[in-house]
C-alpha cells in the first residue's frame, strides 16, 4: 500500500525522490513524506499530510533540500489517523535516524511499553516510530549502524519494507524485507531502493528483488545484500523492458479510461504467444499432463477483482476439466482448514504478485503438498518466485486503482488455462475446443467494437449517475461477471452496489426493489437468456428502472421488454465475460466522471494490498 523510494548518488535526492513517489501515488495514501542527510551531517525531515503536491510545494519541488542521500515515502494510515505527525518518515528522539516502512509491526505495543520505561518520548501514533526509536536503542549501545539494525530485525515481528538513515553513516541506506514489496535498482554511481520498480523507470532499467529477511547496504559504489544470518547474498539482476510512457496517461484524461482502451493489445499479448497450430500451448509451464491427470481437486485463491477472475474460472474450469474447483477468498483460505494435499492444485491470482492475504495462502498451500500456480502480472514479484509454476499475464503497467486490464489477462489466461487441462484430461469437447480456441484469436479484435461504442455507455451513465443503490443481477457467468460490474461501480463511484445471481431474487433480493431502483441485468449466457429474461419481468414489475446487457444476437429479443441495451458481440459461451465486463467498465467511469469521483485514486483503497 505505501509506497517508498530511496536515493543515493551525487545528485541532489529530494527531487529525485518526489519524483519516484509521484509515479506510486495511484498505490493509495493519505500523506508523504522525505528525509535526507544534509551536508552538515544532519537528517532534515519534511512531510505533510494530504496529495504529494502539497509537501512538493512546501519544498520547492524538492530544491530547499539539499543532501545526495534520502528516503521518501507516500502512506495509507493503519496506525494513527493521517497527519503531518503520523506521516512518515519517522525520527529517532536523539535525531539519529530516520526511518520509513510499509507493512505492519505486529508487536509495537510491547516494544513501545519497553522504551518508554528507558525514558524515551514517543511523537506519533504510528507503529513505525518503534522502528526509528528501538534503532537509536540498539545503536546507542553498539555503535554501529548495521549491526543495530540486525538486532531491531530480531527483535520485531510482522511485515515490513524498511528504508533507514542514520546521521553518523551520511553515506549509505540500509533496508530490509519482510512479506512486503522491496525492489532493489543499480545505476552508474547512484542506487536505489522501492516497494514498485516504476518509480525507477526514469533512472534505471536493473533492479533485484528483495527476498524475506534479506538487508541490502546502499552507497554510490554499490549494493551489498545480506541474508538473515548476516551471510552476503549475490542477488540475480532483471532487466526491465516496459517503456516508461506505458505508466503515462498518453493524453487521456485518467490512466483508468487508457487501461481499459489498452485492453484489445493487452489480450493480444496474453494470447497471441500460447496460440500454436489450433491449439494452446503454455511453454512456460512447469506442470506435466501427469500431473495433472493426477491431480484430484482444485482450488482458486484471489482477493478482489482477481477473486472475481476465478468465480468465473470455476464455471470454466470445472465444465471443461470434470474437476471439483473452489473459489477461495485468499483471507479466508488459511484460517478454512482447507482440505489440500499432494493432488491438490492452487491456482493463486494476484496483479501484483504482493498481495500480503494472498501470499499467506500460497504459503499455507504449499504447506499442505499442494501444487501451486500463480497467475500475475509483475514479472518476478514474491508470488511468482514463491510459486512452483507462474503464467504472467504481460498486461504491462496498470497504474490506475481500480484494475481492468490485469482482471481481462488475468481472465483470458485462466479460461486457456481451462482448456489446455481440457485437453490433457481428455474432457474438452474437440468441437467446443476448437471453436473456443479461434474466437480466442478473434477476441481483442471483437473488444475494439465494443470500446467503438463507447459513448452509448457514457449515454446511460449520464442517465444514472445520480442513483443511490444499483443491482446487478445474472445467472452462471452473468453473476460472477456481475460481481465484478458491481465492485467497479462502487470502489470509484462509492455508490452502493451489490450482485446477485437473479434465481436468488425471490429469496429476499427482491424487497429491495423498489419503485426508480436501478438494475443491471446481464442476459449474455444464451442457455440461460430466457431464465435472465423472465428475472428482468420481476424487478421491473417492482417499479426497477432495468439497463441491460447481451449479445448482438440476442439485442432485439431483449429490447422486446427493455428498451435500454448494451450488446457486446457473440463469440464462445466462456469468453462472454471478457467482452461483458468492458461495458461494466466504462459505466463505472463514466458514473463516477459524472460524480465528480478521483477516479485513478478512489477514497481509502490501494493498489497493492500489503497489509492484513
Amino acid at each position: 500500500m505505501c509506497g517508498i523510494v530511496g536515493f543515493v548518488g551525487r545528485q541532489q535526492a529530494a527531487p529525485i525522490l518526489l519524483d519516484g513517489l509521484s509515479k506510486l501515488e495511484y498505490r493509495g495514501y493519505d500523506s508523504a513524506g522525505v528525509a535526507v542527510v544534509s551536508p552538515d551531517g544532519g537528517i532534515e525531515v519534511r512531510k505533510a499530510k494530504g496529495r504529494l503536491q502539497v509537501l512538493s510545494d512546501l519544498i520547492h519541488g524538492g530544491a530547499d533540500m539539499d543532501g545526495r542521500i534520502g528516503i521518501g515515502h507516500t502512506r495509507w494510515a493503519t496506525h494513527g489517523a493521517p497527519s503531518d505527525v503520523n506521516s512518515h518518515p519517522h525520527v529517532s528522539e536523539g535525531g539519529k535516524f530516520a526511518v520509513i516502512h510499509n507493512g505492519i509491526i505486529e508487536n509495537y505495543v510491547e516494544i513501545k511499553e519497553f522504551l518508554i520505561r528507558q525514558g524515551v518520548h514517543f511523537q506519533s501514533e504510528t507503529d513505525t516510530e518503534v522502528v526509528a526509536q528501538l534503532l537509536e536503542f540498539y545503536y546507542n549501545e553498539c555503535r554501529d549502524f548495521f549491526e543495530a539494525v540486525g538486532r531491531v530485525l530480531r527483535r520485531i515481528e510482522g511485515a515490513y519494507a524498511l528504508g533507514m538513515l542514520c546521521a553518523d553513516c551520511p553515506d549509505r541506506i540500509i533496508a530490509a524485507r519482510k512479506d512486503a514489496p522491496l525492489l532493489l535498482g543499480y545505476g552508474e554511481g547512484e542506487n536505489f531502493i522501492a516497494s514498485d520498480v516504476t518509480a525507477l523507470l526514469k533512472y534505471t532499467r536493473d533492479v533485484a528483488y528483495m527476498e524475506d529477511g534479506e538487508v541490502a547496504v546502499l552507497t554510490t559504489e554499490g549494493i551489498k545484500v545480506f541474508d538473515a544470518l548476516q551471510q552476503p547474498v549475490e542477488k540475480e539482476r532483471h532487466h526491465v523492458d516496459w517503456e516508461a510512457a506505458a505508466a503515462e496517461k498518453g493524453g487521456y484524461p485518467h490512466f483508468m479510461l487508457k487501461e481499459i482502451f489498452e485492453q484489445p493489445e493487452a489480450l493480444r499479448r496474453a494470447i497471441s504467444p500460447r496460440l500454436k497450430d489450433g491449439r494452446i500451448v503454455f511453454d512456460d509451464m512447469k506442470l506435466t499432463p501427469e500431473r495433472i491427470r493426477a491431480l484430484s481437486r482444485v482450488f482458486i485463491v484471489a482477493c478482489g477483482s482477481s477473486y472475481h477472475v476465478g468465480m468465473l474460472g470455476k464455471y470454466t474450469l470445472e465444465h471443461l476439466t470434470r474437476r471439483s474447483v473452489e473459489v477461495c477468498l485468499a483471507s479466508e483460505f488459511r484460517y478454512a482448514d482447507p482440505i489440500v494435499d499432494g493432488n491438490t492444485l492452487v491456482i493463486v491470482i494476484s496483479q501484483s504478485g504482493e498481495t500480503l492475504d494472498t501470499m499467506a495462502a500460497l504459503r499455507e498451500a504449499k504447506a499442505r503438498g499442494a501444487y501451486v500456480l500463480s497467475i500475475v502480472n509483475v514479472v518476478g514479484s514474491s508470488i511468482a518466485r514463491e510459486s512452483d509454476d507462474v503464467l504472467y499475464t504481460w498486461a504491462g503497467p496498470e497504474i490506475a486503482v481500480a484494475t481492468t486490464k490485469a482482471y481481462s489477462t488475468q481472465l483470458a489466461v485462466l479460461d486457456m488455462l481451462g482448456l489446455a487441462f481440457g485437453e490433457a484430461l481428455g474432457t474438452v469437447d474437440a468441437a467446443e475446443y476448437a471453436e473456443t480456441v479461434r474466437e480466442l484469436e478473434k477476441l481483442p479484435e471483437k473488444l475494439e467494437t465494443v470500446l467503438a461504442h463507447h459513448e452509448d455507455i457514457q449515454k446511460y451513465a449520464a442517465e444514472h449517475f445520480n442513483h443511490n443503490s444499483i443491482f446487478f443481477i445474472g445467472r452462471n457467468l452473468d453473476y460472477a461477471l456481475g460481481l465484478e460490474g458491481s465492485l467497479k461501480l462502487k470502489e470509484i463511484s462509492y455508490i452502493h452496489s451489490e450482485a446477485y445471481a437473479s434465481g436468488e431474487l425471490k429469496h429476499g433480493t427482491i424487497s429491495l426493489i423498489e419503485e426508480g431502483t436501478l438494475v443491471v441485468a446481464l442476459g449474455t449466457y444464451g442457455k440461460l437468456f430466457d431464465k435472465a429474461m423472465s428475472n428482468v419481468v420481476e424487478v421491473k414489475a417492482r417499479g426497477a428502472e432495468v439497463l441491460a446487457l447481451t449479445t448482438e444476437s440476442r439485442r432485439e429479443e431483449r429490447q422486446k421488454t427493455v428498451p435500454n441495451v448494451l450488446a457486446v458481440p457473440d463469440t464462445a459461451d466462456m469468453l462472454l465475460p471478457s467482452l461483458g465486463v468492458v461495458p461494466l467498465q466504462l459505466f463505472a467511469y463514466y458514473v463516477a466522471l459524472q460524480r465528480g469521483c478521483d477516479i485513478d485514486k478512489p477514497r481509502n483503497l490501494a493498489k497493492s494490498v500489503t497489509v492484513e
